[in-house]
């Protein structure tokens, strides 16, 4: 076989492979634009609404602040020295941007051990998971995305001490989390999605 038509199939498999899941929606702002580009995130996030509660804008607006709808989104490296890699900021990964210890726990409570971060169905069940227990915790209505996001960021018991408190950045980041919620709703109405 020539060395032009192995480099050919080569570069014709890793094509075939380059449309991979975690190419975000071309368009964040327009929920109508999201769900017709991608209609399984909006099946996903309905059977989540369905089973969990949670309303699928607030699904939408917690996922695309955690990780921009990317499926493999993962935190930035640390590094020493400002040159040697010191391993990720976290081990947040995936849709949901779950940590590692909070999805084990979710996967052990819930008997879900096929499922996978970098899945939609599983990510939007892992937040509505999550998000129950954290009215069940906080007292903070499913409807609330301005709290509830407070509370995904910061933990249960975070959110209990007020630990948000002390982080200006992360008050306007829960009210950007709030007022995307709130346009994402208005939009999936105007295109009767909701």
């Amino acid at each position: 076989m020539s060395s032009k038509l192995r480099l050919s199939m080569v570069f014709l498999l890793l094509a075939a492979c380059g449309g991979s899941g975690s190419n975000p929606p071309s368009r964040l702002d327009d929920a109508c634009a999201i769900v017709a580009q991608r209609p399984a995130y909006l099946k996903a996030m309905e059977r989540t609404e369905r089973k969990w509660d949670v309303p699928v804008p607030v699904q939408m607006a917690t996922i695309y602040q955690e990780s921009r709808f990317k499926s493999d989104a993962r935190t930035p490296y640390r590094f020493a020295l400002g040159v040697i890699p010191m391993g990720r900021v976290s081990s947040a990964y995936g849709y949901s941007q779950a940590l590692d210890g909070t999805w084990d726990e979710y996967l052990a409570e819930e008997g879900r051990w096929r499922a996978k971060r970098n899945n939609i169905r599983d990510a939007t069940d892992f937040m509505g998971w999550y998000m129950t227990k954290t009215e069940q915790r906080n007292g903070i209505p499913k409807t609330d995305a301005r709290r509830q996001y407070l509370a995904y960021h910061e933990g249960h018991t975070g959110y209990a001490r007020g630990s948000y408190n002390q982080k200006a950045w992360l008050m306007r980041v829960a009210n950007n989390v709030a007022a995307r919620a709130a346009m994402y709703d208005r939009q999936l109405k105007s295109c009767n999605k909701r």
